[in-house]
């Protein structure tokens, strides 16, 4: 491949032990109540979404999400790594989704470097004003790669949820990526992402800086024990 996929950051995924734990996270870190969201039966998790556009990233939100205790258990591990993630300190960052028009495209680009990010999986949940859908690359073993650095791909299928969300005085102002190897640069470009080396001993992952009614906040995500 000589030309790399051009993706978008579409959201971050904070994950939480529980949607209200994210929820009184979301006011105490953030000083703002997290918006409607929804469920997702398939996969037996639920949501809150908070808009984060700006400049250097339009159309793109926060999302924190938890297992749902009431739905059933789905037919294969939940995404995110939701079964394994550790959350006794709270909810934290756990990873980024990118937006991309041709998944099978950009599957097969991460496949031929051995980093396969799951099969295009076709996803949708009801809103107030209609339902989402999108596709959505999930990993059979529900795990994150490189630690959460390497993106979930999404591509949707008509209306973008930031379309529908009111403002919330939230913008992320800029995201590092820690980790990537040089192979995965060359293949997959993330618009206004920047890219450094892991620290040592550490697993590859991202801090977000948000600007919010507060002031500054950093979002740092820890994947202890992830592997590609």
């Amino acid at each position: 491949m000589t030309m790399p996929l051009h993706c978008e950051l579409d959201h971050l995924v904070v994950g939480a032990r529980t949607l209200a734990e994210g929820v009184a996270w979301c006011e105490s870190a953030l000083g703002v109540m997290p918006g409607p969201g929804g469920r997702h039966d398939f996969m037996g998790t639920h949501n809150r979404l908070l808009p984060l556009s700006s400049p250097r990233f339009p159309r793109c939100y926060l999302e924190i999400i938890a297992i749902d205790p009431d739905a059933a258990p789905p037919a294969q591990p939940r995404w995110f790594d939701l079964d394994r993630a550790d959350f006794t300190s709270g909810p934290r960052l756990l990873h980024l989704v990118a937006r991309n028009a041709d998944l099978a495209s950009a599957r097969a680009a991460l496949c031929a470097l051995d980093l396969d990010p799951g099969p295009p999986t076709a996803a949708s949940r009801e809103t107030a004003g209609g339902r989402l859908r999108w596709d959505i690359t999930v990993t059979g073993d529900g795990r994150l790669r490189l630690g959460g650095a390497l993106p979930t791909l999404i591509h949707w299928q008509g209306a973008h949820p930031t379309e529908s969300m009111p403002a919330a005085g939230l913008a992320l102002q800029r995201l590092e990526l820690r980790g990537w190897p040089s192979p995965l640069q060359a293949v997959l470009a993330l618009a206004g992402i920047e890219l450094a080396p892991a620290r040592a001993g550490e697993p590859g992952g991202l801090s977000a800086c948000l600007q919010t009614p507060g002031g500054t906040v950093w979002l740092h995500a820890s994947v202890p024990g992830a592997a590609a």
